[in-house]
Order: structure tokens, then C-alpha cells, then sequence
């Protein structure tokens, strides 16, 4: 379940390992990135850098960030991890103290750009009655889902029967004057996966909320393996 308290700082990086290769576990070096993002919360761009053993120093490569994405050998090779185990991964492979996420950002030279467009208008054109806005969002990943991990993000958010139908896992939270609603979807036949996250909002309600939920249903997939590929507005 989301944070009855939505997180408003700034985000952390997205940290990854970099494996040796498909059939092996050994890790050779970390991935570190950062989403740039629109006043509304959908994605402009992807800033990244690297470092692995073979390397000299930090790299930074827009197709490397674009292949975890949309290439299922260089994405079998990468695998989402915390920043504290980046940390011991990094020391432990001769590269000392993880530099600090400030020190990190530097390293982005090579941003990968991602389109973006007005919101496409789906549903009704008026929120509800009792409230002021409703946005919807999609937050589309890469990867695949077992079903132990759909399981455990049902019973995460409290998922009950019913809801949409393709929906896999769903959740709610209303958040003082922001109420948020979100589904799992598989899409693309079956080749990737996404939330859908429908905010309403009520008179005077900011979208600090909106933010966080979008921070914290990221992480969670993310935490299952999966790979954030873009977040779009559909209204």
C-alpha cells in the first residue's frame, strides 16, 4: 500500500547492477539514472551514467538507456537494485565510496530524449461532481511479471475482487483533497507491463500528491524487477 504520507523531496536516483551476462550472476558494475520530467509529471528525457570494471572512469550513453529498455539482451543483463547495495557493490569492486547523487548527476552527459504530446483526452471531459480535475496517467515498464510477484503487489495494496477488467493488482488512497486510483496492466500482448493511475481532485487540493504516487507505484514495479520505460498523460 502507498504511504498514507506521499513523499514531496526530490527523488532519488534509480540505481542498477550490470551483469556479467545472462547465465551468470556476477556483477561488473552499476547504472545510475534519473527521469527529467514535465511540470505535469510525464517524462521529457532520461539522463544516465555508468561504471563497470573494464571501464575508466563513468560513462554516460543515451542507446545504452534505450536498449534496458527496448533490447532483451541488454536488459537481462541489468537488474534494479537500492542504492545501498550499489554502494557495497561499487566498494567492493575497487571503485570505493559511491560518489553522492549530487556528485552522480554530474556524470550525465549523453540525455536520451523521450516524445512528448498534449494529454490525449480519454473518459469524460468533466471530473466527477465534488471534484475540480481528473488526470490520468501511464506508467509503462519493461520486463515481465511472475505470478508470486503480481501476488505480492496485490496483497501490497490491498487488492479486493472486481475492478477493471485486465486489471491484475489495483489500489486506492485518498490523500486529503486527492483522491488516487491505480491498476496493473499487461499490454502490448503480453510484452510489457503498466500502471494506470486516475487522479481526482478536489477544490484546492495541489498535485504534490500526484508526484509521490507516481514516485512510489515506480518504485514498487521496479522493485520487482521491472524496468520504467515512460510516464504519459491520457487527460
Amino acid at each position: 500500500m502507498l504511504a498514507t504520507s506521499l513523499r514531496t523531496a526530490a527523488r532519488p536516483l534509480d540505481y542498477y547492477l550490470v551483469l556479467a551476462g545472462q547465465d551468470g550472476p556476477d556483477v561488473r558494475g552499476i547504472v545510475v539514472e534519473e527521469f527529467v520530467r514535465n511540470g505535469d509529471h510525464t517524462t521529457a528525457g532520461l539522463d544516465g551514467a555508468g561504471w563497470t570494471t573494464s571501464d575508466d572512469g563513468w560513462w554516460s550513453s543515451a542507446s545504452f538507456s534505450r536498449g534496458m529498455r527496448n533490447d532483451p539482451e541488454v536488459r537481462a543483463r541489468v537488474a534494479p537494485t537500492s542504492r545501498q547495495v550499489a554502494e557495497r557493490v561499487y566498494r567492493t569492486l575497487g571503485g570505493g565510496d559511491l560518489p553522492a547523487e549530487a556528485v552522480l548527476r554530474t556524470y550525465f552527459r549523453e540525455r536520451l530524449d523521450l516524445a512528448s504530446a498534449p494529454p490525449l483526452r480519454l473518459g469524460p471531459a468533466q471530473p466527477p461532481s465534488g471534484f475540480r480535475e481528473r488526470r490520468v496517467y501511464r506508467v509503462l515498464f519493461a520486463g515481465d511479471l511472475r505470478p508470486e510477484q503480481v501476488a505480492h503487489l496485490r496483497s501490497r495494496w490491498r487488492t479486493t475482487g472486481g475492478g477493471d477488467a485486465g486489471s491484475h493488482a489495483s489500489g486506492h488512497l485518498d490523500d486529503g483533497g486527492t483522491l488516487l486510483t491505480w491498476d496493473l496492466r499487461r499490454i502490448g500482448s503480453g510484452l510489457a507491463w503498466c500502471i494506470d493511475l486516475t487522479v481526482l481532485m478536489r477544490s484546492g487540493a495541489t498535485d504534490t500528491a500526484v508526484g509521490g504516487a507516481l514516485s512510489e507505484l515506480t518504485d514498487a514495479l521496479r522493485g520487482q524487477g521491472l524496468i520504467p520505460v515512460t510516464t504519459e498523460r491520457f487527460a
